[in-house]
């Protein structure tokens, strides 16, 4: 039977077992959750902002600002507006349309040419889409750059961090030829067990502006924020307001984050050696091959000697029949007959072990290869 994404969503939403990610609440149970939330909070203080003033909002803002050891931050509705906004001030402030990215990054593959159609900036790509930009990778560019963006970690890669010590040698290159650095942080807080639990604020040291997502691991019902220098963050303020996104109140996302913050931080070491013995057992399978092999973050890309359209189908099946949901879409590799698909390791396999798991993936492997 073909699904329609739908009926997929259903479908998962009724397996008893789920792989990836972190458990869920339904929409009624994240409003009771967060009603009881800010009505504790309620008795001490006004929560509520006014079209980006005051309440949780500031208060979320400068909690996170402090966090990734920023001036300031603007809490916005989406990633793709901070980083977009973030773009703009650089481009704006070097009086220079074009700046540097990663051939994987999300502005290019994901945000509809927003950047080109948008502010009409010119995006030059830097380094190989196979692995992390390196400082070799800055002094190769020819042309002058408003700004880089450096992804940590990179999510097109299986989530591949560079090492610290290539983490500072980028810093140190980019500082040199005067290229100030934007971090595309939308799994920052996966990061720290890759560099040896350094603080967040070390991480973001050197660089001039940071994006981080409030859905992704954190878990809040969406938005992101963008911190930097002070007068940096007042002029994103001013764009944000120009692009439609500084909303009425923002109280119930700002809530949704904010309440999961310290928990969800305090899961992902778990959560990541939780992936490193995924990653063993995956990689002992026949057909099968983990990206990165030993994973940097709570995050792998897996590659099956399978065809995407039978795996997706088999992965139903095996949803349908025995209530088990074991990853999101399949997509084509560039091997031909080889598909990929994304796992990000959340609180839901930390009860799982691998006996339980890896027969599943076996499973679907084989009844996919079978029919395609």
């Amino acid at each position: 039977m073909a699904y329609t994404a739908q009926q997929r969503q259903q479908l998962r939403q009724q397996c008893t077992t789920i792989v990836p990610g972190f458990q869920a609440l339904s929409a009624a149970e994240e409003f009771k959750a967060l009603a009881v939330w800010c009505e504790a909070r309620q008795s001490h203080t006004d929560i509520t902002d006014v079209y980006g003033e005051g309440g949780l909002l500031a208060t979320f803002e400068q909690q996170i600002a402090a966090l990734l050891g920023k001036p300031a931050a603007v809490f916005m509705p989406s990633g793709v507006m901070a980083q977009l906004i973030a773009v703009r001030l650089h481009t704006e402030a070097a009086r220079l349309p074009r700046f540097g990215l990663s051939p994987n990054s999300h502005l290019s593959i994901h945000e509809q040419e927003a950047f080109q159609s948008l502010w009409g900036l010119h995006g030059v790509p830097i380094g190989s889409r196979l692995r992390p930009i390196q400082a070799s990778d800055l002094t190769a560019i020819r042309q002058p750059l408003a700004c880089a963006l450096i992804e940590l970690p990179m999510r097109e890669i299986g989530g591949q961090l560079p090492s610290w010590d290539e983490l500072q040698a980028l810093k140190d290159q980019a500082a040199s030829q005067g290229i100030p650095l934007h971090m595309d942080g939308a799994r920052l807080w996966q990061c720290r067990a890759h560099f040896q639990q350094r603080s967040y604020a070390e991480i973001a040291t050197g660089f001039d502006s940071v994006y981080v997502s409030v859905y992704k691991d954190i878990g809040g019902m969406a938005g992101a924020l963008l911190a930097g220098e002070t007068d940096f963050i007042a002029n994103a303020r001013l764009w944000q307001r120009r692009m439609g996104g500084n909303l009425y109140q923002q109280t119930p996302f700002v809530a949704s984050a904010m309440m999961r913050l310290e928990k969800r931080l305090a899961l992902l070491d778990d959560c990541r050696r939780r992936t490193l013995t995924l990653a063993v057992g995956l990689g002992a399978l026949a057909g099968m091959r983990v990206n990165p092999t030993t994973p940097q973050t709570n995050m792998l890309h897996l590659h099956l000697d399978a065809p995407a359209e039978a795996l997706n189908a088999a992965r139903d099946a095996l949803a349908e029949t025995q209530q088990c949901w074991l990853f999101g879409p399949a997509r084509a590799s560039e091997v031909p007959g080889w598909s990929c698909v994304e796992i990000s390791v959340g609180d839901r396999l930390l009860a799982l072990d691998n006996a339980s798991v890896l027969p599943l993936f076996a499973q679907v492997l084989g009844q996919a290869q079978a029919a395609g």
